[in-house]
């Protein structure tokens, strides 16, 4: 039986969107970050808009409740940016929080309920220290993979065995994940890590001169890369550089009822497709090397836009380690299965390829602050499609579909994003 298409009872649109700078500041806390990023957006409306007019606020946010000891943000966050007594709702789903964020206030407009909604996530991680941050991001794992040790590195690293064994991966193209998302990330000045893996290792080489210390002779970064000493392995196959660091940072949006968004702008995005689906824990999961919640969310997306995975001119993926993007590409029809992990090698993942990947940098370079990682990455959507995207702009003509794909947990909740410019 063919599955009814889905639709928005009316049509919503972004018009302004901000983002704060992501890293580790001890000088700064949730609050200063999102309005960083809050004041950016209202600077974004082209036209101009009054705060005034916002109705209402979804907030995401993974757990500042155990990095911060301080819970209740969505009221916080309104009274900072002078929207209470208006109503604002926290969601929660592990780096999928600020994603769900956005789907509820697209649901919010849709309904009819409200004319516009500021949408966002804030997460503020580097005032713990990495143990008590692996310990907080492990909240998010299903209960029993928790009691049994297993810290994200430790699931990937699962993730990434299986599909090796499946498909005969080996860790240099990993390598090559890490190298083309590093190559995007110095032309994001949001970026935690604006640096190519040739301009580390350089560093690591002064820094070991300036130490007086051997020097290894590295040709190029694939050398870098596979040595221990420079790379040292976390959870096998998973190494230092497969991984994405702690992260303070907040994003947001402000979304409109479609019909009114030519008030504020003459370069609206379309909500095009938007979906989402949940997982099950190892114990259930159909399968090691694809993630169930990823497809559903796919599915209702492509169903609700009419687009097709070939449709999708770049994408965001959830690459929280680089065994991710591999698995998320090929979940989302970009990629054959079994095929993902040969693309970056080949050029087609490249910010000047046929299907550019995580053109921000991705989580990996970027940064992960996990309660504003969904509406950062529809962020650079927003940036590419608006062509405000500067040195990393995806240069292909008429380019006018984008999408962002989030991933929460260990697979339990993840989101799919289909943002047009009509």
């Amino acid at each position: 039986m063919l599955k009814k298409r889905k639709k928005l009872g009316r049509g919503v649109a972004v018009i302004g969107a901000g983002m704060s700078k992501f890293g580790m500041f001890r000088d700064k806390d949730s609050k200063d970050l999102f309005a960083e990023a809050f004041n950016e957006t209202i600077a974004s409306v082209d036209k101009g808009v009054d705060p005034n007019e916002i109705e209402a606020l979804y907030l995401g946010n993974f757990s500042n409740d155990f990095f911060v000891r301080q819970a209740h943000w969505g009221a916080m966050i309104s009274d900072l940016i002078g929207l209470a007594p208006k109503p604002a709702t926290r969601t929660e789903g592990a780096c999928a929080s600020s994603a769900l964020a956005f789907r509820e206030g697209v649901f919010a407009i849709a309904s009819g309920f409200y004319d516009m909604v500021l949408v966002g996530g804030v997460e503020e991680m580097s005032k713990s220290s990495s143990t008590e941050v692996a310990e907080g991001l492990a909240l998010a794992t299903v209960p029993y993979e928790g009691k049994v040790g297993f810290t994200f590195p430790g699931v990937f690293g699962v993730i990434a065995t299986a599909y090796f064994a499946k498909y005969g991966a080996s860790h240099r193209d990993l390598m090559n994940i890490t190298i083309k998302s590093h190559k995007n990330a110095p032309f994001n000045p949001k970026s935690q890590i604006p640096f190519t893996v040739l301009e580390l290792m350089h560093a690591k080489i002064e820094s070991l001169k300036k130490k007086g210390r051997p020097v290894p002779e590295w040709k190029n970064e694939i050398d870098f890369l596979s040595d221990p000493g420079a790379n040292p392995s976390i959870a096998w196959p998973m190494h230092l550089y497969d991984c994405c660091p702690i992260s303070d940072g907040a994003s947001c949006m402000l979304l409109v009822a479609e019909d009114l968004a030519k008030n504020f702008t003459d370069k609206p995005l379309s909500v095009a497709g938007i979906g989402q689906g949940s997982g099950r824990g190892f114990h259930a999961a159909p399968s090691l090397t694809s993630f169930e919640a990823t497809k559903n969310a796919a599915e209702e997306a492509y169903n609700m836009s009419g687009f097709k995975p070939e449709d999708i001119q770049f994408s965001e993926v959830h690459d929280c380690f680089s065994i991710a993007e591999i698995i998320h590409t090929e979940d989302l029809g970009f990629f054959k299965p079994g095929e993902g992990f040969k693309v970056a090698e080949e050029g087609l993942t490249a910010l000047n390829g046929p299907m550019p990947i995580n053109t921000s940098g991705g989580l990996k370079s970027k940064g992960h602050p996990v309660g504003a990682t969904g509406t950062s990455q529809l962020f650079e959507v927003w940036k590419q499609l608006r062509n405000e995207a500067g040195e990393r702009q995806v240069k292909k003509n008429n380019l006018r579909i984008g999408a962002a794909h989030n991933l929460g947990g260990t697979g339990g909740t993840c989101t799919f994003t289909i943002l047009e410019r009509k």
